[in-house]
């Protein structure tokens, strides 16, 4: 049995009220006191627009949801209710529902994000170090909440860029983790899938978050977005054994006592490790570091245990800023030790 390195037990030593999503009672708000503006995008459960508060004339973001089974919403719903006021989490502001079709909606903060596609390309090198550390701030503490988000990727981390604002998004596929629970290997995009999805191991932890966060991390920093880009999950599995070599991918199998289904393993072939330094060109060299290829090496592993926690990489983080005068608890990590002098340097002047 697999279990998590840490938070392994936050929900096992919380009230049951906590994580017992399906006893949630809801408590609906006024539709009335919403109105839609235009719509901003869809997604395979909701459409979401962007709205406004009739009484406050505050902008908010109004997310439709799709037919989809009572559980599921009371899932979201509670775990929006468990995390707001988290360091970047998209906070939820209210719950209501149409009175004749009873469909649900959920009422968001508004978050002035520029789409991905447009803005990556125009990020400098400090702007990723400085997103990637606010989106960790994020993933520490769901997790450090007995959350796992299962769904990291570009179109769910708004970003205002003019503000510098970030915001986790959309919790619909976020759940409770229970230690050695079997959960659905049917989670996140396929782009983003960690290995244990699409090796079909079940349980599973946080650590899938932290896969999805590298292949985002690998997408700005070598300016090929999706950075594994596989045509159906077999694919998928596919591309990333082509990176990481398959006599590494079957040290994984081996330790955690899983097969291949016979076409996915004909499918994977032999192929040896790619070093980072292959995806390095004109175009992107001024992004890649020593520093980020050494983070990201420690995001894409197939073995999720061995995977860098949110936790260890912003310890590892602020350890680099204070280990030149002061004694540093774990190796130093360089990647962002500007972002945290940055950090620092406004606290003190607050």
């Amino acid at each position: 049995m697999s279990k998590a390195r840490v938070y392994t037990d936050v929900n096992v030593l919380r009230p049951k009220e906590y994580w017992d999503y399906e006893s949630l009672t809801l408590q609906w708000g006024d539709q009335d006191d919403y109105e839609v503006v235009r719509k901003v995008g869809r997604g395979k459960y909701s459409e979401v627009f962007e709205g406004i508060n009739v009484n406050s004339n505050e902008r908010c973001i109004i997310k439709i949801l799709k037919p989809v089974k009572k559980k599921k919403i009371k899932r979201e719903i509670k775990i929006l209710q468990n995390i707001c006021g988290g360091p970047n989490i998209v906070k939820l502001l209210d719950i209501v529902r149409d009175q004749h079709s009873k469909t649900p909606s959920l009422i968001f903060e508004y978050v002035n994000s520029t789409d991905f596609k447009v803005l990556y390309p125009t990020l400098t090198d400090y702007d990723i170090r400085y997103y990637i550390y606010e989106l960790l701030k994020a993933l520490d503490y769901c997790h450090s909440q007995g959350i796992m988000h299962r769904d990291v990727k570009p179109h769910n981390v708004m970003i205002d860029h003019e503000l510098r604002k970030l915001r986790l998004i959309d919790w619909g596929l976020a759940e409770f983790y229970h230690p050695g629970k079997e959960y659905n290997v049917r989670v996140a995009s396929r782009y983003f899938k960690g290995p244990e999805l699409l090796v079909d191991l079940q349980d599973y932890d946080y650590s899938l978050d932290m896969w999805s966060l590298g292949c985002m991390f690998a997408g700005m920093i070598f300016r090929k977005e999706p950075f594994f880009y596989g045509h159906d999950n077999h694919d998928q599995l596919v591309k990333i054994a082509k990176v990481l070599g398959t006599d590494e991918l079957n040290a994984y199998l081996n330790k955690y006592h899983l097969e291949l289904d016979p076409q996915l393993d004909a499918l994977v072939g032999r192929h040896s490790r790619k070093p980072w330094s292959k995806f390095i060109n004109a175009d992107n060299q001024h992004l890649v570091s020593p520093e980020a290829i050494d983070f990201l090496d420690k995001l894409l592993r197939y073995d999720h245990q061995d995977r860098l926690t949110a936790r260890e990489a912003m310890v590892m983080i602020k350890s680099s800023l204070v280990c030149s005068f002061q004694f540093a608890v774990t190796r130093a990590h360089p990647y962002f030790s500007q972002v945290r002098a940055a950090e620092s340097s406004r606290m003190r002047t607050q």
